[in-house]
């Protein structure tokens, strides 16, 4: 049942008979590839792992792939990595280039999204690997949507 503050309105192609329904609400998820939370060792190794562990990154047998890089690989390499990050970081918002850079395009994209459409639309972003996870973004997003959509979750 929808909570009557939710606007209805016939859908646009419909019989003008046709019962009105809320209004449709759409969600926009900026995907970018990921990035470390930080440049000490502990944040690249996640990172690293995360994304080294991917088949689709790395399309060797686990079997041989994995003890390669947990004890050679992840041991050396977020130390030279970090080194890297370090000399790119944003200090300023304590974060990789990256990320300040997605959080401005969403931010741009919801503004433009909330100018042309208002409320019915919602505008987030996601990491493949690292944070914020695809999958906690998804499970926000549809969250916001349903809140807005019904009034309730």
């Amino acid at each position: 049942m929808f909570d009557t503050s939710t606007p209805l309105e016939t859908p646009q192609y419909a019989e003008e008979d046709h019962p009105k329904i809320p209004k449709q609400k759409i969600g926009i998820l900026v995907a970018n590839l990921g990035t470390p939370d930080n440049y000490d060792y502990w944040s690249m190794r996640r990172y690293l792992n995360e994304f080294l562990s991917d088949r689709r990154v790395i399309d060797y047998s686990p079997f041989l792939w994995q003890p390669l890089l947990q004890l050679l690989i992840l041991t050396s390499r977020p130390f030279r990595s970090g080194a890297a990050y370090k000399s790119i970081w944003n200090e300023a918002e304590s974060e990789s280039p990256l990320m300040t850079i997605t959080k401005a395009q969403t931010a741009a994209i919801k503004k433009i999204m909330h100018e042309k459409y208002g409320d019915s639309v919602a505008v987030d972003f996601c990491m493949r690997y690292g944070n914020p996870s695809t999958k906690s973004r998804v499970r926000s997003l549809v969250r916001t949507l349903m809140i807005n959509f019904s009034g309730r979750l």
